[in-house]
């Protein structure tokens, strides 16, 4: 089977909303100026572009080879940044790392099973950073608007087992119950206008809704998806709070890496 984002990449790129200044120089002081990172699940570089001025280099890796082409050509001007075709089940044939981040990535994996690898893999002051909305994000405003389009097109994912969109327990959840459990917490807030263009482009960035999975329905999707969201809001502009969480996760004081 093909990469459940394929044809998703340059709307993933243009659409989606970076992680903010802030995050990543939170996250670049916590690594350090030394960090060899492993950017797991790297997308075209949502994180793995900003981060790299701050690191020594990043592993950006991933398993679509779009988002990879995607991530090269945005991060061209980067030399210490790697592009590796993997994913989170091939973590031992990766080059060696020092620290782990993950953005929204971490929700499709086998996420006990991912945390019990990295015990093994990273060294004592090894961490693990996640990026993303806090456990209670604000809805973004147009989804109720797409929601009703999505139903009327049955665009959906059946996902594997314990991935978040499975289990519904929460990253924090999972990551207390793992090596990993000692855990710091930081969010940070900034209010966007975002454009009826911007809501439809996102559209294809979504897993369910990719131009490869609607395929000869696209023209159709995207013809309903206007006019909804156009009567939901004449104006076409969503004014909306958008937050960074960046979660830390250590091993407790004088817990030993299993490896």
């Amino acid at each position: 089977m093909g990469s459940p984002f394929s044809g998703a990449a340059p709307y993933y790129a243009r659409h989606r909303l970076d992680h903010g200044e802030e995050a990543i120089a939170h996250v670049a002081a916590v690594l350090g100026r030394d960090a060899t990172v492993l950017d797991l699940g790297c997308g075209p570089g949502t994180v793995a572009i900003p981060l790299a001025p701050y690191v020594r280099e990043v592993l950006a890796v991933d398993p679509d080879p779009e988002m990879l082409a995607e991530g090269r050509r945005l991060g061209a001007h980067l030399p210490n940044v790697r592009w590796l075709s993997g994913d989170s089940t091939g973590l031992a044939a990766l080059p060696p790392f020092g620290h782990v981040v993950m953005g929204r990535s971490f929700h499709w994996m086998d996420r006990r099973a991912v945390l019990a690898e990295l015990d093994r893999l990273l060294p004592p002051d090894g961490v693990v950073v996640l990026l993303g909305p806090s456990r209670q994000p604000p809805e973004e405003p147009w989804e109720p608007a797409m929601r009703r389009v999505r139903a009327r097109f049955g665009v959906g994912k059946q996902p594997a087992p314990d991935t978040y969109q499975a289990t519904g327990l929460h990253h924090h959840d999972v990551l207390a119950a793992s090596p990993f459990s000692d855990l710091t917490t930081d969010c940070w807030e900034r209010r966007v206008t975002t454009g009826l263009d911007t809501v439809l482009g996102l559209q294809f960035s979504y897993s369910n809704s990719t131009p490869t999975h609607l395929g000869e329905r696209l023209e159709a999707f995207v013809e309903d998806a206007r006019r909804e969201l156009l009567a939901d809001n004449p104006s076409g502009e969503w004014e909306h709070v958008r937050q960074t969480e960046v979660v830390v996760a250590r091993r407790p004081p004088g817990r030993p890496p299993r490896g």
